[in-house]
């Protein structure tokens, strides 16, 4: 099964303690919905861009998607 990554982009001075922030949204969402998400994060592309992501079976990622509104998305590979 594909996995996809939900990613969420922050910009700016405080963009990765942004992402930090939304990361511990992200894994209180998983909790509360009593989701089999395993994979979460947190990636530091430049100095004034960072993201926070989750990783769903494609298969699942509709309703997470409208529920949490990412970004973007792209296939996840290990």
């Amino acid at each position: 099964m594909r996995k996809l990554k939900l990613i969420w982009d922050f910009r700016g001075p405080d963009a990765t303690r942004i992402a930090e922030h939304h990361e511990i949204h992200l894994k209180e969402y998983i909790q509360v919905e009593q989701l089999k998400i395993t994979i979460t994060g947190v990636e530091t592309l430049s100095d004034i861009h960072t993201i926070a992501f989750l990783v769903v079976d494609e298969s699942d990622m509709k309703p997470i998607r409208d529920a949490l509104k990412p970004h973007r998305g792209q296939v996840y590979t290990e």
